[in-house]
């Protein structure tokens, strides 16, 4: 009896990972009833793993009212999973798009709200808190998020420092004695899909901060400051952020979450891996499809197919990538990537604009995964 997982990501725009998988796994019941089907969506860590995770796994949102970068309330939410696992998007709270354009500046945007989140998070019993890092509004290293959690710092006068990215250059002492006592028996991984380092040419500064309305005046400050930030907390806390891998990731917060929180910082797809369990379901597996909006050479960059894929070839279980488009061919592969995967597709059945192709998703992506499995079946059929 034939079995497949389906664990696919999100088409961006279009359908959520839950809705992929789900169409998915109809198109083939209608196929062949017989045919056993077990659902794992996927995220990577980033934009949409909130709802992954707490839709596929049953958990439930809880509503916040915190700080957007501009220290303005907001209502955002967290999830909560079962055995006290929550799960944070800091952009829910940081993130660049909530803000205006004119109004974009990482010398004045702070992550508190993030730490906010945190907070809540730990006060509603959690004891592992999963948070993706990514599209984040900030430059401030994090600090924010630990003024929060009751962190203070303090200029070469004593004086109590405010929020932004311009405070970090004037940095002298860090204390930590006000830090959240119950955020010491939590534990923290960060969903973070990349490595840069949090200073120099490729730290968060010069490589984020115009995006986040920097000038070059403002970016040099910036990394100026960062360096700062990692000297005090090498000096005062005796750790070493500022060639760690990661730790540039959403404006520093990746490194402030290591300094303050003890965070480890993963790429995001494992950790979905592991929070899901999909290894145990990979076992005994006889195909596995999955799939993203556009399957390109980002896909092997810490995105959810590679994840998939790297696991199932661990297992010798063949996969297969249903996408909503296939950017990237064979000779573009390296030959171990390529091995990845028996076949690429797409679900564009024709030449059509992208807005045909957002609305008529489901029906696309339902007729081509019948297509698929029918021409599975009946070659496997022919084999025996």
């Amino acid at each position: 009896m034939l079995k497949i997982l389906i664990a696919c990501d999100k088409y961006k725009g279009s359908l959520n990972a839950n809705q992929v998988c789900n169409i998915i796994a109809g198109a083939i019941k209608d196929l062949d009833e017989s045919v056993i089907t077990e659902l794992n969506p996927m995220a990577d860590g980033g934009e949409g793993t909130l709802e992954t995770l707490v839709e596929s796994l049953g958990g439930r949102y809880i509503k916040a009212v915190v700080k957007n970068p501009l220290g303005e309330d907001i209502e955002t939410r967290f999830g909560m999973l079962k055995s006290n696992i929550a799960v944070i998007e800091m952009a829910a709270a940081s993130g660049l798009w909530m803000i205006p354009f004119e109004k974009r500046n990482p010398m004045e945007t702070t992550t508190y709200g993030t730490g906010q989140l945190i907070k809540k998070a730990i006060e509603n019993n959690a004891k592992k808190i999963i948070l993706g890092i990514g599209g984040s509004a900030t430059n401030d290293g994090g600090m924010g998020m630990a003024q929060a959690l009751g962190i203070r710092f303090y200029d070469e006068d004593g004086n109590l420092l405010g929020f932004g990215g311009k405070q970090l250059l004037r940095i002298k002492k860090i204390d930590i004695s006000g830090l959240y006592k119950k955020a010491s028996d939590v534990v923290f991984e960060c969903a973070c899909d990349v490595e840069n380092p949090l200073t120099g040419k490729n730290g968060a500064a010069y490589v984020y901060a115009a995006q986040k309305g920097a000038d070059s005046k403002m970016i040099r400050e910036l990394n100026r400051g960062l360096i700062n930030f990692a000297k005090v907390i090498k000096d005062g806390l005796g750790k070493n952020i500022r060639d760690l891998k990661g730790a540039g990731a959403s404006g520093g917060l990746g490194g402030g979450m290591v300094a303050f929180l003890n965070a480890k910082l993963r790429i995001g797809v494992n950790i979905v891996m592991d929070v899901t369990g999909l290894e145990e379901k990979i076992k005994g597996t006889d195909l596995v499809i999955t799939g993203e909006g556009a399957f390109d050479r980002q896909t092997f960059f810490g995105k959810s197919a590679f994840g998939v894929a790297s696991l199932a070839k661990k297992y010798s279980i063949p996969v297969i990538t249903i996408n909503g488009s296939v950017l990237s061919d064979r000779k573009n592969m390296s030959r171990e990537n390529s091995e990845l995967f028996a076949g690429n597709f797409s679900i564009i059945n024709k030449p059509m604009d992208l807005s045909d192709a957002i609305e008529k998703a489901d029906e696309l992506l339902y007729n081509t995964t019948k297509e698929l499995i029918n021409f599975y079946q009946k070659s496997t059929r022919n084999k025996k």
